[in-house]
């Protein structure tokens, strides 16, 4: 009990010990404000990744893709862990306007909406069908004519704020898309001056997923007008990817090995065709690996912003070991007293210990609950700080992020509180041994009392 009383005693009635208080709940104050926003971001990229890709891809990077898929997803359709799939034509494509004679490159994705939106979160992303998916490339001023969805950010430009000027109804614009169809060996199908295929197709919506890169860049048609545009629709049809999701209870690392199985069997049962080769190109990722170019970068970012943190928690710990030497030096008669009363050098280095872990313990829950608090407004800060003072952490009109992300991760902030009690402890440790090695003749001397 004498321990616990002598720990709150040192703790509040030595002006010394509020420095490595404050050194503690500072320190977890901005650890626990950037690592709940970074994690927010990288989640919320993930997630967005996530939703765009569905949970597995069989796909190729050529752009020749890959025959028999028919047969292939006959084959999915009829598992038990597939809930569902979806065939898709992706390519290059040139566009300009119907008035146009300036034309620009996107990339192009060629899907059936309703099977896709099973899939991925596509039809989420739609502005004006997103609760009448099947009609996502009917343009509303003429269902009859193609559509096409474009990325939000090659259609509508962001304010400082990072809102968009949506229009009242769907606007009647038209896109004449150009694109260079293969045949299965790589040649261009057509040959003189027909070797473009060419189609105008017609605005029905807008696609926001919250990737940057895929907002700016693609543009999405129906899939059987892709594939003719692709040359792809020959007698033996070819796409450029299956995007599939699994049932709820399926692991993904599951899902994507039995995929890859049956993956392997059916190029094995496909080897005498005579496109057989194509499907040797062909790969079976999770939704992770097939974006990992793209998440693996703000991953890196996270960690290294965890190791910069790391460093300053050693800090921490040499402030508090200065001021618990500090506290040993100038207690130096105390200690005495307890060892002449029986208190063993055990005792003493317990005694030291639990206070550092109740400094460790106050400080880091003084530190994270004014970081929920600053979390909480946080974003009210900000609005006030562009309002009167024109500043943002993020400039909204080069990168797609909303609000910013104040959620804080139970798990997260366990392992920040955990880390900074340990730091207090570590930084204890050799003060607390000095003070158990002190002898009580030494200590308790006239001319030290």
């Amino acid at each position: 009990m004498y321990k616990i009383i002598l720990s709150f005693r040192y703790l509040f009635r030595r002006r010394v010990s509020y420095l490595a208080f404050l050194a503690v709940a500072l320190c977890v104050f901005i650890v626990v404000v950037v690592m709940t926003i970074m994690t927010g971001l990288v989640r919320g990229f993930k997630d967005n990744n996530h939703k765009w890709t569905g949970d597995c891809v069989v796909g190729t990077e050529s752009l020749v893709g890959f025959p028999y898929y028919e047969d292939f997803i006959n084959r999915l359709d009829d598992s038990d862990f597939i809930e569902g799939v979806s065939p898709v034509v992706k390519s290059y494509a040139l566009v300009r306007g119907r008035n146009s004679e300036e034309s620009v490159g996107v990339e192009m994705m060629g899907i059936e909406p309703v099977e896709h939106s099973k899939v991925t979160g596509f039809g989420e992303t739609l502005y004006y069908n997103k609760n009448d998916v099947p009609d996502a490339f009917k343009p509303a001023y003429d269902p009859n004519i193609p559509g096409f969805v474009v990325g939000i950010d090659k259609w509508l430009a962001r304010d400082q704020r990072g809102r968009y000027n949506y229009e009242a109804g769907s606007v009647e614009a038209a896109l004449v898309v150009s694109c260079f169809p293969l045949t299965s060996k790589g040649a261009l199908a057509k040959a003189g001056t027909e070797m473009v295929n060419t189609k105008t197709f017609y605005f029905s919506d807008i696609s926001r997923s919250g990737l940057a890169g895929v907002d700016s860049s693609f543009i999405y048609l129906p899939f059987e007008e892709t594939q003719l545009l692709c040359g792809m629709a020959g007698a033996v049809k070819r796409i450029s990817a299956i995007h599939i999701k699994f049932k709820p209870n399926v692991g993904l690392a599951e899902g994507c090995g039995k995929v890859a199985v049956m993956w392997k069997k059916f190029v094995e049962d496909k080897k005498g065709e005579k496109q057989a080769g194509l499907l040797n190109t062909v790969t079976v990722q999770s939704w992770k690996d097939y974006r990992r170019a793209f998440i693996a970068a703000m991953e890196k970012e996270q960690t290294m912003l965890a190791i910069m943190f790391a460093l300053v928690g050693i800090t921490t710990v040499f402030i508090v070991l200065v001021v618990f030497y500090m506290i040993v030096t100038h207690k130096s008669k105390d200690i005495g007293i307890l060892k002449s009363i029986g208190v063993s050098r055990l005792d003493v280095v317990e005694l030291f210990s639990c206070f550092a872990f109740l400094m460790g313990l106050l400080g880091s829950a003084a530190g994270a609950l004014a970081g929920w608090l600053f979390l909480l407004k946080i974003n009210r800060i900000e609005d006030f700080l562009f309002k009167h003072f024109g500043f943002q952490l993020w400039d909204r009109t080069m990168y797609a992020i909303g609000d910013i992300p104040n959620a804080i991760d139970l798990k997260v902030l366990t392992v920040i509180i955990v880390m900074a009690i340990s730091a207090c402890l570590v930084g204890a440790f050799i003060p607390s041994r000095r003070a158990a090695k002190l002898e009580i003749v030494e200590t308790l001397q006239v001319s030290q009392l």
